[in-house]
């Protein structure tokens, strides 16, 4: 079927298509007029959302959070938004719906969720996909129900998503208030350890007594560093007095000694002389040679008193040495003992200081979270509050008859293709051809009538027929 051929079978059948499309729109029309009004009411929203960890207190913006959009359509359209709406606009107290609900439930179930089934139904909620506002949107055949109802969502929405986001600050300000608790006993028994500890000891500053100890722990060092250098020379010199007493210089130089020497000197000379003149038994040699001995025997002494001297003194050093030694060795097991104290000290103050910075961290995520918990700030706030609809959204009028003389024209098309099909028709040499199976090879045009053609269809029928 050409075009020609579908214009002709248009043109033959039109009152078909006429009178189908007539009834289709008549009846769209109708139609439309008899369906109730429903209006719709539409408040917008703005979010202006920044996510906070309450327990790590991180922010994260909105826009990094996947589904935040979608989240907040969810909360929009649950059900206990609704029933906040069921709530606060008294709908379960209406006589009317209760004896809608007994006679759609029969009694069964509860009022509350019936009615907040039956405003979800009634509730559309239109994300924008480049900004962060929100449309809501409620149908009902009233008006101002419909004005009331979508601003009570908004409402209960701002409301709950406030409680949302306050309840898992004050879930944390409970915890970190048991962790404060927690944290604050350890201190305490920290720091009663490390009290204790000072206590037993006799700590009070120990940092100044390790010092005050060192420095004289040093002092004796240096003191038994210099008797030792005493001892060491006082026991050469007794040594060197004792091999020979008066050849040490220690007693050489001693004016006595000297002044001995001098004396024996002076004896020997004297019993030399009296030896050449006098003989050995001579009175006078005799006493000249006792006074000689005597001087000697006093030089002996007297050296011998001296080396005794030097040999008492080396015996001092060495006590003086062993005492300082001993000494030193107290200290410094008096020095090593302050250093462990400290050491055990230094840990129980560790103890205390990691106690207090872990109580101080945790003390200020509890007054922040406590302060979150207790803030009323909302991130939602309304940008357009829905106003009464003046004009119902639905029924749609012009809509609906274009859409009823779009359908009305396809079905009368329909129709009259199918009319043509049960009553098939020639309307033209192509539908000649086909018909007779031969092309057609001549068209004689003239003034002819409408006999003529309607003659020459009459004998393409009869051929038709004898085939």
């Amino acid at each position: 079927m050409n075009l020609l051929q579908f214009l002709l079978i248009l043109k033959a059948r039109y009152k078909v298509i006429l009178i189908t499309f007539l009834i289709t729109v008549s009846t769209a029309t109708v139609v439309t007029l008899l369906l109730s009004k429903s209006y719709t009411a539409t408040t917008s929203l703005l979010l202006n959302y920044k996510g906070m960890d309450p327990v790590t207190g991180m922010v994260l913006p909105a826009q990094l959070m996947p589904g935040y959009m979608a989240t907040q359509n969810d909360i929009i359209q649950s059900r206990n938004i609704a029933l906040k709406v069921v709530n606060q606009l008294g709908l379960d107290k209406s006589e009317q719906a209760q004896t809608q609900f007994r006679q759609a439930s029969k009694g069964s179930g509860d009022i509350r969720n019936w009615l907040a089934d039956l405003l979800l139904k009634n509730l559309s909620v239109k994300p924008s996909k480049e900004s962060s506002v929100i449309e809501i949107s409620f149908n009902s055949a009233d008006p101002n129900f419909a004005t009331v109802a979508v601003n009570s969502f908004a409402e209960n929405y701002q409301q709950t998503s406030a409680q949302l986001k306050v309840a898992p600050a004050q879930q944390a300000a409970g915890y970190f208030g048991q962790q404060v608790k927690v944290l604050r006993d350890d201190l305490e028994q920290a720091q009663s350890r490390l009290s204790a500890y000072q206590q037993e000891k006799g700590i009070t500053n120990p940092e100044q007594n390790l010092d005050i100890e060192n420095m004289r722990l040093n002092e004796l060092s240096g003191q038994l560093s210099m008797v030792q250098v005493a001892s060491i020379d006082s026991q050469s010199r007794s040594a060197n007095a004792q091999r020979s007493s008066l050849d040490s210089p220690d007693i050489a130089s001693s004016p006595t000694i000297q002044g001995l020497k001098s004396e024996s000197a002076r004896a020997d000379a004297k019993l030399a002389e009296l030896s050449q003149r006098l003989g050995k038994n001579h009175p006078a040699y005799k006493s000249a040679e006792g006074e000689a001995n005597k001087i000697r025997s006093q030089l002996h002494e007297e050296a011998q008193r001296l080396s005794n001297s030097i040999g008492n003194s080396a015996s001092i050093n060495q006590q003086r040495e062993a005492q300082l030694r001993s000494q030193v060795e107290s200290q410094k097991k008096k020095v090593l003992g302050l250093n462990r104290l400290r050491d055990e000290m230094s840990v129980l103050q560790k103890d205390v200081e990691v106690a207090k910075k872990a109580m101080d961290a945790v003390t200020q995520r509890f007054s922040q979270t406590s302060i979150e918990g207790q803030s009323n700030q909302n991130d939602i706030s309304i940008l357009n509050p829905a106003i009464v609809p003046t004009s119902p959204s639905s029924p749609r009028v012009l809509l609906n008859i274009v859409l009823g003389a779009f359908v009305g024209l396809v079905l009368g098309i329909g129709f009259g293709l199918f009319a043509e099909l049960l009553d098939r028709r020639v309307r033209g040499r192509d539908d000649i051809s086909i018909i007779l199976g031969v092309p057609v090879f001549a068209v004689i045009e003239g003034n002819s009538t409408k006999t003529n053609e309607n003659l020459l269809l009459g004998q393409a029928r009869k051929l038709l027929t004898s085939n």
